[in-house]
């Protein structure tokens, strides 16, 4: 790092998604206090619709895993990947959510913002419920690497809310977003390149 820059420069700079994880156990205070972090993100009207399920190496956890499965593999036989390709991403996917100590289930709920009669008032208020849950899920990874601990924002969830409400039993309120995969690092993680700014920014 360059002289001058300050300690969260540098924990944002230097976290990288972990997706193989070693079998140390991580007590779940650690989560419960990562949790709080996350909480302090900004929300839409402070609303706080951020949801969160904190799934430990139980019942749940295999349950999850299966019925994401199943759902994975009809998908990619729709989509005519080869068998041995579906069965190497399966694989992939199975060892992630197996592996990490815990599995937090990263949902939205709509059910205190604010209400319009109109469709596009009403899709934009749905937008800023999902903006406030990816702001909670941005600082838990974060909170994560700056206790030393591993972390990978996984999609699957968007794919199968419904199979993860059922499999979890969720409140009908609650939406999907992610699985936010948490525990200690078994690689250091790959430093993927990120776009210059001036690429991505107009300066008015």
């Amino acid at each position: 790092m360059s002289a001058g820059v300050g300690p969260f420069e540098a924990l944002a700079r230097t976290r990288r998604s972990i997706r193989r994880f070693r079998p140390d156990p991580v007590p779940q205070e650690v989560i419960r206090r990562l949790l709080e972090v996350a909480c302090q993100a900004p929300s839409a009207h402070n609303r706080q619709p951020w949801r969160f399920v904190a799934l430990g190496g139980g019942e749940g956890r295999r349950r999850l895993v299966e019925a994401l499965s199943e759902r994975f593999t009809s998908d990619m036989e729709a989509d005519g990947v080869p068998r041995p390709e579906a069965e190497r991403r399966l694989a992939r996917s199975q060892e992630r959510l197996r592996d990490a100590a815990w599995v937090v289930v990263l949902c939205m709920t709509t059910l205190e913002m604010d209400t319009y009669p109109d469709a596009k008032r009403a899709e934009a208020e749905q937008t800023m419920a999902v903006q406030s849950a990816a702001l909670a899920g941005g600082n838990l990874l974060l909170a994560a690497h700056a206790e030393g601990l591993g972390a990978c924002w996984m999609c699957a969830p968007l794919f199968a809310p419904e199979i993860v409400r059922q499999t979890l039993d969720l409140p009908a309120d609650w939406a999907p977003q992610a699985a936010i995969l948490l525990g200690t690092p078994g690689e250091p993680g790959v430093a993927r390149g990120r776009r210059p700014v001036d690429e991505v920014t107009l300066w008015r």
